[in-house]
This record gives C-alpha cells, structure tokens and sequence, in this order.
C-alpha cells in the first residue's frame, strides 16, 4: 500500500499561500515580538498589581462599614429622641410635684380632704418621678452604648479611608511608572515596524492575536520557542531546504518560525 506523503505545511501552513520576505525583516520581526511581549507583560503587570485587588477588597469592606454606620447612626439618633421625651416627661412630673409642695408649704390647702388627696397625690408623683429616672437611667445607658457602636464604626472608618489613601497613591505611583515604561517600549516599537512588509506584519498580528500574544517565535536549537517543543529532523530537513526568504510556520503551533545561526540547521 502506497505512503501518502509528509505534510509540509511548516513552509506553505495549511492551504495558504506561501509568504516570502527578506530574511533580514524576519529577524526583525523577533524584535517586534520582544517589544510586544514586553509591552503585555506591562499590561498585565499593571492590571495585576497587588494594591487593585486590596482596594476592591477594602472598597468592599467599607460600604459594609457604612451600612453599619448609617444603622448605628439612626439608632443613636431615635435614642436621643426618646432620651429627650424621658427628660421632658421626667421634669414635667417634678414641676407639678413643686406646685403641690408649694401650695402645701404656703398653707394654701385648708380643707383636710383636700390636703389627703394632695398628699396621695404627692406620693403617686414620687412613684412616677422614680419610675421615669429609671426609664431613663435605662435609655441612657442604650444611648450610651449605641454611641460607643457609632463611635467604633467611625473610627473604623476614617481607618479605612486612610488606609485607602495609601493604596490608592502606591497604586497610582506604580501604574504611573508602568506607563512611563510602556511609552518606552512603544516608542521602540514604531522604528521597527518601519519597513517590513505589509503582508508578513499582518500574519504576525493576525497570530498573536490568536495565539496568546506570541506571533513569531525563533528556531533555536532545532526548538520552536514558541511552543517549545522540539521539531523532529523530517520537518528540520523540509526548513533547511526551505528558500532564506521564505516564511517558514511551526507544524505544531502555526507561529511564523524565524530562522537565524542558533536555528540548529
């Protein structure tokens, strides 16, 4: 039975057309690459600084803090309503509790039955005072209290702010040097783009784009450095036979293989 041939589609990838460009451009691309892999991993460092997941976090945190403020905040405040109808409850009692006194102290009752029932009177409105004080001995003490939660959540608060502060600064200050680099890189990346050929740079773009940022890869070491597996000597006897300006695609992750004096070849 007859052998189908070995595919050679490292040279001419599947069913498209093969592309040439000068060997020197496809060295080039290499720096190209390098810029660009730069460039993402700046990008993913600046995504990935540690002070942007803190600052979610502790974002997070303190809508929590102030939900718990708000709710601290409206029960000291329904407290001090109810502290202040005790208050008034309480001096309002104590100021007919002075009237009677008075008109019993100046002589103003005469009549017996009139001075007893003042006098039980009297009496009703000490059980009344005391009771009141203890009503609002009580709402003090909760008002007290509710206030300490105020308090803590407070602070808490102006912690977190502070705290926020300094993040948000270190993040800003790294970002801020990332961007400085990035602009670098960037500026590299504009001369060495100049010049290559329109239809290489496009398959290097289309590429990398798929996959994962890398489009062009160097053959060192009979290894493709993209995919870093190594090229079995059928498939390195196909590239070195290969014309110099043709582009030649790994046959295992399709990445344009730049060929250069490390090759192996």
């Amino acid at each position: 039975m007859d052998v189908p041939p070995r595919s050679t589609h490292s040279t001419s990838h599947s069913q498209e057309r093969p592309l040439k460009a000068d060997p020197t451009a496809q060295v080039t691309l290499l720096d190209v690459q390098e810029l660009d892999s730069r460039a993402d991993q700046l990008r993913h460092q600046r995504r990935s600084l540690p002070e942007i997941a803190e600052i979610a976090e502790l974002q997070a945190h303190r809508t929590e803090l102030d939900d718990q403020a708000r709710d601290a905040r409206i029960v000291v405040d329904d407290l001090a309503v109810e502290q202040a109808k005790v208050d008034a409850d309480v001096e309002q009692v104590k100021a007919r509790r002075a009237r009677d006194r008075e008109r019993m102290d100046k002589g103003q009752v005469g009549n017996p039955k009139d001075l007893e029932r003042l006098g039980h009177e009297l009496e009703s409105l000490e059980r009344r005072i005391a009771s009141l004080e203890d009503d609002e001995l009580e709402v003090m003490e909760r008002l007290e209290e509710a206030q300490s939660v105020l308090d803590s959540v407070t602070m808490l608060l102006e912690q977190a702010d502070v705290r926020l502060g300094e993040l948000i600064a270190a993040r800003d200050e790294k970002v801020a040097a990332i961007d400085a680099q990035l602009v670098d890189v960037e500026a590299q990346r504009g001369p060495s783009v100049e010049g290559l050929p329109e239809d290489l740079l496009a398959l290097y773009e289309k590429l990398r784009a798929a996959k994962g940022g890398v489009g062009a890869a160097m053959l060192h070491q009979r290894r493709c450095t993209g995919c870093q597996l190594s090229i079995d000597n059928a498939e390195l006897a196909v590239i070195r036979s290969a014309p110099a300006d043709l582009v030649v695609r790994c046959e295992e992750c399709t990445r344009i293989l730049v060929r250069t004096p490390e090759s192996g070849l």
